[in-house]
């Protein structure tokens, strides 16, 4: 009986920690980390010819550099694919996917690949006897992604900055959620500030779901992690915030606002604490 190739989907809003999750799973010897592959590998719309994964198809893949320490034309994963790719752009998206996956080095067959492509519309061969497939759910709490995204609104001279960063959390965590609940076993539901604060703790349940044993050298990613990736947060590129797993907790230090008053509602207070403190015990 053929062995199933194992992908790992992390899903999820941006800036939620997808890029830290994906380099900390690559530090495992058994998980290797693409990041946004999927991001890579769609043909990009005309409109998109200036951003990342359409230059990497040119002259950008001679200057960026993957997490493996090689430019992006140099690195054993990305290096053949980038030049293959042009040429075929008019494959489907899957069928982009699995040549990447076949040209991968080899690996055990028990191994994981990870894409943290944060696109919860895209879940490829979620239903291909050839694969199998999880999905990790990464949510960040509603306070700390809103007050991340707010300062972009106060920029653009947006009434209440907080609004729209909010109502787009509670909007597409809720979807998320519902649609996620139809895999079952395939998906968990993880917190960035489970991950943040109890890094330990939570790779280790990150492992145990996997059936793979827990590493050391999953805490020091910037160390270890053997992941590619090429497309994803600016902070793969700062050696001290991929050293370690660090939580940035600078919305604790801001007055209360609107999404303080927004979390008295009982559902938004409820679909945050399912979502990002699964993990954690309840509080009666």
């Amino acid at each position: 009986m053929m062995t199933r190739q194992r992908l790992l989907l992390i899903r999820g809003l941006g800036h939620s920690g997808t890029t830290i999750l994906d380099l900390a799973l690559g530090a495992h010897p058994s998980i290797v980390g693409l990041g946004e592959a999927v991001r890579i590998l769609e043909r990009p719309r005309p409109d998109e010819a200036q951003r990342g994964p359409a230059q990497l198809r040119g002259a950008l893949r001679y200057e960026r550099s993957c997490t493996c320490g090689k430019l992006a034309a140099d690195c054993p994963v990305w290096g053949p694919l980038l030049e293959w790719l042009p040429a075929h752009d008019d494959w489907p998206l899957q069928a982009k996917l699995k040549h990447l996956l076949a040209t991968l080095p080899s690996m055990e067959s028990h191994s994981w690949v990870v894409d943290s492509f944060q696109d919860d519309r895209i879940l490829p061969f979620l239903n291909d006897a050839d694969f199998e497939i999880r999905v990790i759910h990464l949510t960040r709490d509603v306070r700390s992604w809103v007050h991340s995204r707010s300062p972009k609104e106060r920029q653009q001279g947006r009434w209440l900055p907080e609004l729209r960063p909010l109502l787009r959390w509670w909007r597409l965590s809720s979807r998320d959620a519902h649609r996620f609940e139809a895999l079952g076993q395939r998906v968990l539901r993880l917190g960035y500030e489970e991950l943040a604060l109890q890094p330990a703790v939570t790779l280790r349940r990150v492992c145990d779901w996997l059936e793979l044993p827990f590493v050391e050298t999953m805490l020091q990613p910037g160390n270890y992690s053997t992941s590619h990736v090429l497309s994803g947060n600016r902070m793969r590129f700062d050696p001290s915030k991929r050293q370690r797993i660090l939580y940035d907790g600078s919305w604790m230090k801001a007055a209360p606002g609107l999404t303080h008053l927004a979390l008295l509602h009982p559902a938004l207070f409820r679909l945050n604490r399912q979502l990002v403190y699964s993990g954690w015990p309840s509080k009666n």
